[in-house]
């Protein structure tokens, strides 16, 4: 096929004239049977160089792709062009993704897209072996890299597949934020036969600018200053999840159509808000970096940081969501240097488990066969840091994996060699150097897009020329009396919400009075938990009302019930007894634990912590609960496992509506 047969149906299929020259050039070697790394910018249309040349091929091509979100939204966008493509995630059930994986052995499949955590699973990789595949295609390609920022266990297992394929078969590697050393890295890993293409970084058409503020009030103030200013939709990101609820309710308080997204909303709430926002139905998204690469909307106008990102690989994939249409777009980073550098320090420092978290499942798989929830509730560890130990202790030849059926177990290898952490101590280096050189970018003086693109390996010599630096122009922070009192009534009436609704409860959304550390909430209970400061303060109670008030408003409540204590004595029944005075709703003292827990605090990862509570609580005379409506009362929530489980109980016995109220959430539990 020579280009002009090949732009005929590219026009055919896709509505498109012609190729830029580098896709062509990709697409005319993958063709010829060769491995491609290919890096270039955000928004040039990397995508459409495997899915042309995957609807050129015959069998099924296989891209593996980091995020949920975005295969969903390419599925979707392929399908409308008669293209046969499939997703298999952890969204679908078994029956599911197993009813896809016969379509792609049955050649029903042009593109299948998985994620690389199904190279893990005993049933793709059996119909893998039987599967005819055109070509495999490693979208994000720097995950493959453990020195890349966004380095996936389980995305090093795909390599093991490609070693498999023969010499002549097409396997194409896309990124765009291949540093050197990545790139290198990379090319040990698909092979060394590997044709480099790169393009040009730069992105004219994003405007970047670093906001220097001296709190973090003046971000807020900041947003509220600008945000009317420029033209929608856009994307606000955050360091945490607790932040993406903070400024989205700020958002709303300000009139602006806003949605707070990240990984603890559930799978249904997460693709509602992708949608929508495809759509156009929100003026802004506040995220972490769970939507970093996972939308692909071409007509994002801005991207705005609340927090410097760990690194200018973070910074480049999360801004480049901006202007793929190529009309002008904000890039705008707001920083605190009196406290915006201290997070990414604690996520680098967290990002390698301790020495001691690896020696403990080293002994533990020493005495028997052990599935990953048991290593997970033995060793105490959060579920990130298992999948990370299990997967360099595989990788060091220290533990092996056995599948019985769809459980894997781990054991000790009796042959082992000894434990080398020395990787994980070089790439948390070379991390904290990678942040430097991010705040090393927040105070240039020179071009933005240069100085970003030449890290990233770029040594073009273009300057973007609409920069800060270029046009030599700094937005400044107002100092609005009227805005500072906005903000001082919003502080006095944000009540964080709880996300605890599920299929298997009556659990509607909850409501906290506060976050623990938002202001002195969190103080005021660990006076009375810890200090033996006695009962909580009524200012507390107040405020805890007025959270009851604004967001269940007119709901009728026929029972108060409260969360048994496990260590903080009568602590909360006291609480929940001035709230049923206050609000007049009787309230029981019938909820009872009917065997001992541990404090929640306690254990690292939600597994654990909802093993610790599963099948705890009993009510005395559960005749009582047909039909009710229950306001559930606790003074701290955290994972929401005890809630969630006091929830399902209560709906066995006949519940017709659990709503919990607190008054302190925290970020807690699995990120």
């Amino acid at each position: 096929m020579n280009r002009q047969q090949a732009e005929i149906q590219l026009k055919k299929l896709f509505g498109f004239e012609r190729f830029h020259d580098l896709q062509w050039n990709v697409i005319e070697k993958l063709l010829a049977g060769k491995r491609i790394l290919f890096i270039e910018k955000t928004g040039f249309g990397k995508s459409l160089c495997y899915q042309f040349t995957a609807s050129q091929l015959e069998g099924v091509t296989i891209v593996f792709s980091p995020l949920i979100a975005l295969m969903r939204d390419q599925v979707r966008s392929l399908q409308h062009k008669g293209i046969r493509a499939a997703t298999i995630n952890s969204n679908y059930n078994d029956d599911e993704n197993k009813a896809t994986i016969e379509k792609a052995l049955k050649n029903q499949l042009d593109i299948l897209y998985i994620a690389p955590e199904r190279m893990e699973n005993a049933t793709w990789i059996s119909s893998a072996r039987t599967m005819k595949i055109a070509m495999v295609v490693i979208d994000e390609a720097h995950c493959i890299s453990v020195w890349g920022q966004s380095f996936r266990p389980n995305y090093r297992r795909i390599v093991n597949l490609v070693r498999l394929l023969p010499k002549n078969f097409p396997v194409l590697a896309t990124t765009a934020t291949a540093t050197p050393r990545v790139q290198t890295d990379i090319i040990e890993q698909v092979g060394s036969d590997v044709i480099i293409i790169r393009g040009q970084l730069v992105r004219p058409n994003i405007r970047l600018f670093v906001v220097i503020v001296q709190s973090e009030d003046e971000k807020f103030l900041w947003i509220a200053e600008y945000l009317p200013k420029l033209k929608k939709p856009g994307i606000i990101y955050t360091g945490t999840q607790a932040n993406t609820q903070i400024f989205s309710n700020w958002l709303q308080f300000l009139n602006f159509n806003s949605t707070a997204y990240n990984g603890r909303l559930d799978a249904e709430t997460r693709k509602l808000i992708e949608e929508n926002f495809l759509n156009n139905k929100y003026d802004c998204v506040v995220s972490t970096n769970a939507l970093g690469m996972g939308i692909d909307k071409p007509d994002i106008r801005f991207i705005i940081h609340t927090q410097v990102p760990q690194s200018l690989i973070h910074y480049y994939q999360e801004i480049g969501r901006a202007g793929r249409d190529g009309e002008e777009s904000f890039a705008i980073l707001l920083y605190n240097p009196k406290e915006d550098d201290e997070l990414p320090k604690a996520f680098i420092e967290g990002a390698k488990p301790s020495i001691d978290k690896y020696e403990r499942v080293i002994e533990i798989t020493k005495k028997k066969l052990m599935g990953r929830n048991e290593i997970i509730k033995t060793a105490n560890l959060k579920q990130h840091e298992a999948d990370v130990i299990l997967a360099d202790l595989i990788d060091q030849n220290i533990i092996n994996k056995h599948e019985f059926s769809k459980a894997k177990k781990y054991f000790y290898n009796p042959e082992a060699p000894p434990l080398d952490v020395s990787k994980f101590e070089m790439l948390r280096d070379i991390q904290f150097k990678e942040f430097e050189k991010m705040q090393e970018y927040i105070h240039i003086s020179s071009c933005r897009m240069k100085y970003l693109c030449n890290y990233l390996g770029d040594e073009s010599h273009e300057v973007c020329g609409g920069c800060d630096n270029d046009i030599r122009q700094k937005i400044q922070v107002p100092a609005s009396e009227a805005m500072r009192k906005q903000l001082q009534k919003f502080r006095e009436t944000f009540f964080p919400t709880l996300e605890v609704a599920t299929q298997k409860s009556n659990l509607i959304t909850g409501v906290a009075a506060s976050y623990y550390g938002f202001s002195n909430v969190g103080a005021a209970i660990h006076r009375s938990k810890y200090e033996n400061g006695g009962d909580f303060p009524d200012w507390l109670i107040e405020l805890t009302v007025k959270a009851f008030r604004k967001h269940y408003k007119n709901k009728r409540f026929d029972l108060i019930l409260y969360v048994p204590p496990t260590e903080s004595g009568d602590l909360v029944k006291h609480f929940a007894g001035k709230i049923s005075r206050e609000l007049n709703i009787p309230i029981s003292h019938n909820l009872v634990k009917n065997g001992k827990t541990s404090p929640q605090k306690i254990f690292q990862s939600s597994i654990a912590k909802k093993d610790n509570v599963k099948g705890k609580f009993f009510y005395l005379r559960p005749q009582e609960i047909a039909g009710k409506h229950i306001l559930l009362i606790d003074d701290i929530f955290d994972s929401g496992c005890t809630i969630k489980e006091i929830g399902q109980y209560l709906t066995t016995i006949g519940a017709a509506s659990i709503a919990p109220l607190v008054i302190a959430k925290t970020v807690g539990g699995d990120i």
